[in-house]
């Protein structure tokens, strides 16, 4: 029911010596959900964990996870849930949430087990944490919106910012869902870096036999990774973090680290990109 497998710390200088599958198998969760189960990536990248878990009708329960070192996940760690199935529900603190697609769930350190049941699927981003913060459920209209970029430049995207100092409070993490608007492929460009914390993207509504080609590296040592529907890209602090898809397609990007200002980015101009 639970698995998790653990991503270590890499370097600008060793990632530019991978080939491929290094690259995959260091930057790329490729199978994090899958029915009846909890699937879990402990990075070494601010300590952030992702993973999905999938009910699937039934009834699953993240308690204890060895490699966090506490009794229960929770015990000093907060908590985002994104839905992107079904409608579902989660359960903590003797309390329980509905979530539809597209809804998001904090919870924060100390909540004790969660409970997942119904037919979401449920994308979990999990920083450490120092104090606790309210449960609170962000439904979209709720959050708030940002529009970006033009289909001009095929960038044209919304973005919902549910988890961030301005919005649903938390000790570090920070996140939310980005939605490409029609005709655009290209998200986070121009692309930017920041040193002070790392970011994670989990790409969804991909459809079948589409892919999206993101982009990571330094910003004159770019690679990319070929990323399918459901598979989470993890971002060093020292690596860009840009993509564009064949076909239409959403992505969820959590952050942690040091900066909470969602605006503390580093710009790298288009033409200075190799």
């Amino acid at each position: 029911m639970l698995s998790v497998k653990s991503i270590y710390a890499v370097d600008p200088k060793t990632a530019k010596s991978f080939d491929t599958a290094a690259l995959r198998e260091t930057f790329l969760v490729e199978s994090a959900f899958a029915d009846g189960e909890i699937r879990l990536t402990y990075t070494h990248y601010d300590r952030l964990i992702v993973g999905g878990a999938v009910p699937a009708g039934a009834e699953l329960s993240l308690d204890a996870v060895p490699e966090t070192g506490t009794a229960s996940f929770l015990d000093r760690r907060e908590v985002g849930i994104l839905n992107i199935g079904g409608t579902g529900t989660v359960s903590a603190g003797g309390e329980s949430w509905t979530l539809n697609k597209g809804d998001m769930l904090y919870l924060g350190m100390g909540m004790g087990p969660i409970t997942f049941a119904g037919d979401g699927r449920f994308y979990i981003a999990s920083a450490p944490a120092h104090q606790s913060y309210p449960a609170t459920l962000i439904r979209p209209e709720d959050a708030e919106q940002v529009t970006l970029g033009a289909q001009e430049t095929s960038n044209h995207r919304s973005i919902c910012k549910s988890i961030h100092p301005d919005g649903v409070k938390s000790c570090q993490l920070m996140m939310g869902y980005t939605q490409l608007h029609g005709g655009s492929v290209w998200n986070t460009m121009p692309a930017h870096l920041h040193d002070r914390r790392m970011e994670a993207y989990l790409y969804f509504d991909v459809a079948e036999g589409q892919r999206v080609f993101h982009f990571m590296g330094q910003p004159q040592e770019t690679r990319h990774l070929v990323v399918g529907n459901e598979q989470i890209a993890v971002s060093p602090p020292w690596s860009i973090h840009s993509g564009a898809g064949t076909g239409s397609y959403t992505f969820c990007w959590v952050m942690a680290g040091d900066n909470m200002s969602f605006t503390d980015m580093d710009m790298v101009a288009i033409e200075d990109l190799k």
